[in-house]
């Protein structure tokens, strides 16, 4: 299966971004190589139509979100996924493109990374995913962000 892991670390310690980069494959690895229906607690599930970008296109996937990780399977009955896209630091926004009328768009963290296009069945699929997608991304703050916010609390706080 083919997995795509973006990051947006503003950390400069080598060990920090290992270690993030290495817990976030593995998981990433570990789920993709399940079927759908076993990965536990899914944060949303269904049928999702992605653009290919280039042409009017959409290509349908079997999709769940799992801990700010969207994995596509050909279908409900796939023994694996066929690829997975790590969301952190992605930004999740309705768009009209072309025909359709709600679309939802992942905007990247950056410029070198890719801008994904995804639909669901009707307006009210897309939002359920539109909500999701940003509840999923939002309560995963990379490493370096939760190392700070714990530094930043008062003292009696930290305390153990």
């Amino acid at each position: 299966p083919t997995t795509y892991i973006f990051q947006d670390d503003h950390s400069d310690d080598p060990f920090v971004l290992h270690l993030q980069t290495h817990v976030w494959e593995d998981v990433t690895l570990h789920n993709s190589s399940l079927p759908p229906l076993a990965i536990k607690n899914p944060e949303c599930l269904g049928l999702l139509h992605q653009s290919d970008g280039s042409t009017e296109r959409w290509v349908q996937h079997y999709c769940i979100l799992k801990d700010g990780c969207l994995y596509f399977y050909a279908s409900i009955r796939s023994t694996q996924a066929s690829g997975g896209l790590y969301l952190q630091g992605y930004k999740v926004n309705e768009q009209t493109l072309s025909f359709k009328q709600s679309v939802i768009e992942l905007e990247p963290p950056s410029e070198e990374f890719k801008t994904f296009y995804f639909c669901a069945e009707n307006k009210t699929e897309n939002q359920r995913w539109i909500t999701a997608l940003k509840a999923s991304i939002k309560k995963w703050v990379p490493l370096h962000q939760a190392i700070q916010d714990f530094m930043n609390r008062p003292l009696e706080e930290t305390r153990m």
